[in-house]
């Protein structure tokens, strides 16, 4: 039996951010009968099953299970999700979201249409004194067609087979099906009254450098909408950073080769650069005395990483990409 709508969420193992997501898609305006809600586990977890389980004998909606091969990373979720879906539509959001009661309606009544796709305000909550990771994730404030917040014809989903499942961390994969999208001519909308609510999770010092990983899958968005890509997503490579790797790399050198006014020089520049980058990031952001230094000693190291990745993308996916 087909349904006018089906709400995919993916999750990993974190299921009391995953009850207060389904309350809140229990507590939607849209007609109970007219939506269901299919949970993918993507860490495989006999909990996260018992968790939906007992949610369902509650639930106003159809609540559904289902699971991934362990840790294929949220493409691979979200397309074992609208693939089992019986709905016509397919809203994705994520476990730790927040969708406010009118979402729902809003969202579908933005498919009007040949509307194949449609995309909602994600609202980040954030403190007086942010720190700058929290700062960070406000940044999808801004996003385009972000999976916490989007609707799309399951057609058309069908027709592009989905998500590109090589974005496997939480990384440009919805960023990818959007460029896709309007490579084709698609025709998109968006829903301001589709809100969803995003707050920040509590995360461990030095979080800035595990991120920079995922900037190799921007090597394989580029190399798959190269045009679109500067217009869209970045507007230019990061000269910043590959300044201060440069003078780091010129003052070792220097520095190696006994020439010691070069030396000194390059590492000069190396310092000023990296304590500008310092600087930016505490910019309106906490002055707690753990988050200053978390930031002095991620500073240096973030351009270095960043660099690292950004040239192992383009190794690995055979793309000219800076």
């Amino acid at each position: 039996m087909t349904l006018p709508l089906s709400v995919v969420v993916p999750t990993c193992r974190r299921d009391l951010l995953l009850i207060r997501c389904l309350a809140a898609l229990d507590a939607q305006d849209y007609p109970a009968v007219a939506y269901e809600v299919i949970v993918v586990d993507d860490g495989a977890c006999d909990a996260t099953r018992r968790t939906v389980w007992c949610w369902s004998l509650r639930s106003r909606a159809t609540l559904r299970y289902t699971r991934t091969l362990r840790g294929r990373g949220p493409a691979a979720a979200r397309n074992t999700g609208w693939r089992a879906a019986r709905g016509e539509i397919i809203a994705f959001t994520d476990d730790d979201c927040i969708p406010t009661p009118g979402w729902l309606c809003a969202g579908v009544a933005a498919l009007r249409g040949n509307v194949a796709g449609a995309s909602g305000p994600i609202r980040v909550p954030l403190p007086d004194a942010p720190t700058d990771y929290e700062r960070d994730v406000a940044g999808l404030e801004r996003a385009e067609f972000a999976t916490a917040n989007c609707f799309y014809r399951r057609a058309v989903l069908a027709e592009l087979g989905g998500f590109d499942e090589r974005f496997a961390a939480a990384w440009r994969e919805d960023s990818d099906l959007f460029l896709e999208l309007l490579k084709r001519g698609h025709r998109l909308a968006r829903a301001p009254r589709a809100v969803v609510v995003h707050p920040v999770r509590p995360e461990r010092w030095g979080v800035s450098l595990r991120q920079q990983r995922k900037t190799m899958y921007n090597a394989l968005l580029y190399k798959k909408h190269r045009a679109l890509y500067w217009q869209r997503i970045q507007h230019s490579p990061p000269w910043r950073y590959y300044g201060i790797v440069a003078a780091l790399l010129v003052g070792v050198a220097a520095a190696t080769l006994g020439r010691r006014g070069a030396a000194l020089a390059a590492l000069s520049a190396w310092l000023l650069l990296t304590a500008a980058l310092c600087l930016r990031r505490l910019r309106a952001t906490s002055r707690a005395p753990a988050h200053v230094a978390e930031m002095v000693v991620t500073s240096a190291l973030i351009p270095p990483l960043a660099v690292f990745w950004r040239l192992r993308g383009a190794i690995k996916y055979r793309v000219p990409f800076l």
